[in-house]
């Protein structure tokens, strides 16, 4: 009998430890929207299994804004965010200390967009005084970058009213109902609205090259940033996170935007499908090749930060603590 208890004492406490591993690696992450296509890599990685060879169990949830999914995190509801590197920036002159651990893209995958019924009437920022300006949330990434394209064009944000009407869907019905003359949004979101002709192209983030030409410098945006605190306790299970995503974005890298579009989700509609074969045909330069920060883009989006946000213009900020290479660069080469 003391045997048979000896051996139950020693299952219980094999259960116990492992129970404990399996909370330690169940981990939360919220994004903007599922449909973002600047998201496409932390989708892949659930949908291709990569988070699970990690050994990690990953729930991938959605907002429908990057500022409502920064305060989930602040919060203590999820462990990260996959969003926009410039709240790390927003954050930390905030008091907050957080970071982006892998960078999934290198330019912001936006479009600025006008109703083609006001093409003729909306040809630049220039035309944005005494219009309703549409972006995703007050405090958003398209918030601050709708305000820095005024900025460029001579146009102060008390000149217009920024509106916010979400993304995706909710996006689309605010622009062709007209109750917003101008707005910024993602893919293939963009795609879907140009396309139909509902909508005519007012300004281009969607590659590298584009961005450079509107905002005068590279702008990194899609990234996972965590908060300091929890990624200094947690180094191994972040690693884990970064090598499954960054092995994500080696698969966008090296296959056709037809093999990645079968990858994705079988819910995903028909036009989501096609759009999105658009998206990464035309755009596929915005992915991050290997979740390295680009050199020159941390100073870039401080500088647009500090034309448009108040409070990063009263505090001096560390872009050093904004991001870590540290993650990307430990990552397991890839296999021939």
């Amino acid at each position: 009998m003391p045997s048979v208890l000896k051996t139950l004492t020693c299952l219980l406490a094999l259960l116990l430890a492992s129970g404990g591993a399996w909370a330690q690696d169940r981990v939360t992450l919220i994004t903007s929207g599922f449909d973002k296509a600047i998201y496409l890599p932390a989708r892949l990685a659930m949908q291709l299994g990569y988070f699970t060879e990690q050994g990690l169990d990953v729930s991938l949830q959605a907002e429908v804004a990057g500022a409502y999914a920064e305060d989930a995190l602040l919060v203590g509801a999820a462990q990260g965010v996959i969003g926009a590197y410039d709240h790390t920036i927003d954050l930390q002159a905030r008091g907050k200390a957080v970071q982006s651990v892998v960078q999934l893209t290198v330019s912001p995958g936006q479009a600025a967009l006008v109703p083609a019924a006001l093409a003729d009437q909306v040809r630049s920022p220039a035309d944005f005084k005494g219009r309703r300006i549409g972006v995703t949330a007050l405090g958003s990434s398209t918030s601050f970058l709708m305000q820095y394209l005024g900025e460029l064009h001579g146009v102060k944000p008390s000149a217009y009213t920024l509106v916010p009407v979400g993304s995706g869907p909710a996006f689309m019905k605010a622009l062709r109902g007209q109750r917003v003359d101008v707005g910024m949004n993602t893919e293939p979101t963009a795609s879907h609205l140009l396309a139909s002709g509902e909508a005519r192209l007012l300004v281009d983030l969607r590659t590298p090259q584009a961005t450079l030409a509107a905002l005068g410098g590279g702008y990194p945006s899609a990234c996972l940033y965590m908060q300091a605190a929890w990624v200094n306790g947690h180094r191994d299970l972040v690693q884990k996170l970064v090598n499954a995503l960054v092995k994500s974005l080696r698969f966008i890298q090296t296959h056709n935007a037809a093999e990645i579009v079968a990858r994705m989700p079988p819910d995903e509609s028909p036009d989501d499908r096609v759009a999105y074969l658009h998206v990464l045909e035309s755009s596929r330069a915005m992915y991050s090749p290997d979740g390295l920060m680009p050199e020159d883009g941390p100073p870039m989006v401080l500088k647009v930060q500090t034309v448009v946000n108040r409070p990063v213009r009263e505090r001096r900020i560390d872009l050093g603590k904004t991001y870590t290479n540290a993650f990307a660069l430990a990552v397991p080469a890839a296999s021939p």
